[in-house]
C-alpha cells in the first residue's frame, strides 16, 4: 500500500486508505467502473458509501492519477492514467484490453487534415476477441 501512497503524493493527492485502495484494486484489475470498486473495496471498507468512491475517483481524475475510458453505450470504467494508448473491447464478453497505437501520429494526422487542435482522445475499438470469435 506504500507504493500507491507514493505515487499518490507524487500527484499532489493526499494518500488516504481508500486512494490507495482504489489505485491497488485499478492496479490489480485494470478497467473498473465505479460499482466495480465499490463492491471490491467494500470488503475492506465496510462503512465505504459508493458517493466517496465518486468523489475520490473525480479528484483522482483532475489530478490525472487515474484515467476514464469512456465506452460506447456503456459506463466509464477506470485506469491508472499510462501512456497514450487505445482499446480494444470485445462487444461479447465486454472484456477490454489496451493495445499500443502510435496515438501521437493519429493526433498529428487529425490536425494535419482538419485543423482540429485535440486536447484529449479515447479510442475504443470494438469486436470479438480471439476467445468469442
Amino acid at each position: 500500500m506504500e507504493h500507491y501512497a507514493l505515487k499518490l503524493r507524487e500527484h499532489s493527492l493526499k494518500a488516504t486508505p481508500q486512494r490507495a485502495a482504489i489505485a491497488e484494486a485499478l492496479d490489480t484489475y485494470g478497467h473498473l467502473s465505479v460499482e466495480e470498486l465499490y463492491e471490491i473495496l467494500r470488503k475492506k471498507f465496510a462503512s465505504l458509501s459508493l458517493a466517496t468512491i465518486y468523489k475520490n475517483i473525480h479528484i483522482m481524475l483532475e489530478n490525472a492519477f487515474v484515467s476514464e475510458v469512456k465506452l460506447p453505450g456503456q459506463k466509464s470504467v477506470y485506469e491508472l492514467t499510462k501512456e497514450a494508448h487505445a482499446h480494444l473491447q470485445c462487444t461479447n464478453c465486454h472484456t477490454i484490453e489496451d493495445i499500443a497505437l502510435d496515438m501521437e501520429c493519429l493526433l498529428s494526422q487529425a490536425k494535419t487534415k482538419t485543423d482540429f487542435d485535440v486536447q484529449t482522445a479515447n479510442l475504443v475499438l470494438s469486436g470479438l476477441c480471439k476467445k468469442c470469435r
